[in-house]
């Protein structure tokens, strides 16, 4: 138990760190998301076939995956989108929300019904962003593509949930990040029209941080991630991973000094949302009546 909690908490500090490599790599975030899924999708090819783990399935489901798998890589590009247009910290807050929009989306494309409390944290929760966004102009582009990305890994998860759970772990990443590579190559022409630079080579810094963000923070934490699962309680699981957006915060705040570029209202704001993020974990812990 207590060395799947270690795994856990490892697999979302690195997730927590992708923002900040999000930051130090040069590249538009199209362009990163291309070559992050790049170097992860071969790597991943190379060692499921050395482990004789690659298994085929219906052509079918390798379509909706690979749809799937598009909609994260949408995610990944709007979530460094944000990062590139605000900063780390903007963009891991507007991250923060995803877990309370999944109590809002779940139940219109499950078919369940609505819970009073979590649309009234919901709105708790909006109210943070709103006065993050009126408080923060110069950002405001950058938290709404960052509420876009939150959005986009709520769909993931209950598309995820819906569809696709009779598959194994490894099935399923494999073949989602070969159709988000796939989507996102063909969306590429249209997606380099909205990028700044155009089509960009990584510089010799780029291909570290790429390697890093491809190997430690998709790959390994994918297995810390997926070991941990086995003895860990789904609460405890949901609740470490609310800690993401706060490592990434600190290392952002660490590294680039990003708090000197936020004013007390944000805190008022980020305060709002975790406050909201909290209660919402405590309606969970609590046993239902029956």
């Amino acid at each position: 138990m207590k060395k799947a909690l270690l795994q856990l908490h490892a697999a979302v500090f690195l997730w927590g760190f992708t923002g900040v490599l999000g930051r130090a790599i040069s590249l538009d975030a199209t362009l990163l998301v291309w070559y992050r899924l790049l170097i992860t999708l071969v790597s991943l090819w190379v060692l499921f076939a050395v482990q004789n783990k690659i298994s085929r399935i219906p052509a079918r489901s390798v379509l909706l995956i690979g749809g799937i798998g598009l909609v994260q890589a949408l995610h990944w590009v709007t979530f460094y989108g944000s990062i590139k247009l605000a900063n780390v910290t903007i963009a891991l807050t507007c991250l923060s929300t995803s877990a309370l929009l999944s109590s809002l989306i779940e139940p219109l494309l499950l078919k369940q019904k609505f819970q009073t409390r979590e649309i009234f944290l919901g709105f708790f929760a909006l109210a943070g962003i709103l006065v993050i966004y009126n408080s923060h102009l110069q950002f405001s582009w950058g938290i709404i593509v960052g509420l876009v990305s939150a959005l986009l890994t709520v769909l993931v998860s209950v598309l995820n949930k819906k569809y696709i759970n009779q598959y194994t772990p490894q099935q399923i990443t494999l073949y989602q990040f070969t159709g988000g590579f796939t989507g996102l190559t063909l969306l590429l022409p249209l997606l380099l029209q909205l990028a700044p630079n155009g089509w960009q080579w990584p510089t010799a810094f780029d291909w570290v941080w790429l390697a890093v963000l491809s190997w430690l923070c998709t790959i390994l934490t994918f297995f810390l991630y997926i070991r941990s699962l086995k003895h860990i309680s789904a609460f405890t699981m949901n609740l470490t991973l609310t800690l993401e957006p706060l490592y990434g915060i600190a290392l952002a705040f660490f590294l680039y000094q990003e708090n000197k570029y936020l004013s007390n209202w944000f805190y008022l704001g980020f305060l709002l949302i975790a406050l909201a993020v909290v209660l919402h974990m405590v309606m969970l812990l609590r046993p239902k009546r029956s």
